[in-house]
């Protein structure tokens, strides 16, 4: 067995300090536990606001955020997912997912490459698609593979990551709606979101983990929540509903390694 701690926030907007306490008191409630991975969303440290996108953004080890999230990692001894951050390389900025072992240490990063600029989207904007191969890190309990929101959208990108041998793959989401939507509309939207991350599981054959940022991040967007913990045969074991909190799973990697041995989808075109 393994134990995933995913946590859902609603950040303070460009607030990195107040939203890495709140990871910290979360992580804290749940210290007792077998921490093998915590996974946050994506944006968790400045919720979506562009203006700290372009103007602070971390630098190529993750700045201040995973500075701060490796003194996590070891405090706790845990790996981490570390969310998103916008990364500044060159003149480029990039939506950056780095990965921490126990010891704080990066050993990995993933920058997406499905950018959201559709619907009136415009991440494409300011931030650049991804430049670096797909990401499976060899972890002390499992091998786990990284994905970025809108990347839920395109399904060969996780064929490339069970190809690499992937058992858990984590997507840390800032899935947003207009607040404008009908309650039918908003209701119709969970239901898409839910149905995507239940098909990536059970069609990969992996414990797929969505981190989602939750409630309103303006007058104009929310974002819906529904963080989930989906097992291999698309049974959704974790559901966080729209409520800001963390919930701890343990899961079972025998399930995925025996249906990898039975059911050899990743070699299967």
């Amino acid at each position: 067995m393994a134990g995933i701690l995913n946590i859902q926030l609603n950040p303070v907007l460009s607030d990195k300090e107040k939203n890495l306490l709140s990871v910290n008191k979360y992580i804290e409630q749940f210290a007792d536990k077998n921490l093998d991975l915590v996974v946050l969303p994506e944006f968790f440290s400045t919720g979506v606001h562009q203006e700290s996108f372009v103007n602070s953004p971390e630098d190529t080890n993750g700045g201040i955020v995973v500075e701060a999230l490796s003194e996590t990692a070891r405090k706790f001894n845990t790996n981490i997912v570390c969310g998103s951050v916008i990364e500044r390389d060159g003149d480029n900025l990039y939506n950056t997912s780095f990965v921490l072992d126990r010891s704080g240490k990066i050993v990995g990063k993933y920058r997406k490459i499905h950018l959201f600029r559709f619907f009136g989207g415009n991440e494409n904007s300011y931030t650049t698609p991804g430049n670096l191969p797909p990401l499976v890190v060899e972890m002390d309990f499992a091998r786990v593979g990284v994905s970025i929101c809108f990347d839920i959208k395109y399904p060969l990108l996780y064929k490339s990551l069970i190809k690499k041998g992937a058992e858990i793959i984590v997507s840390p989401s800032a899935w947003i709606k207009l607040t404008s939507l009908s309650d039918k509309q908003k209701q119709d939207a969970a239901t898409c979101w839910k149905a995507l991350n239940i098909a990536r599981a059970a069609e990969n054959l992996v414990y797929f983990v969505t981190s989602n940022l939750t409630g309103n991040l303006s007058p104009a967007l929310y974002s819906l929540g529904n963080s989930m913990i989906v097992n291999p045969m698309g049974v959704v074991e974790s559901l966080q509903g729209q409520n800001e909190g963390a919930d701890y799973k343990d899961i079972d990697l025998k399930l995925v390694r025996e249906l990898k041995k039975t059911v050899p989808v990743a070699f299967i075109d």
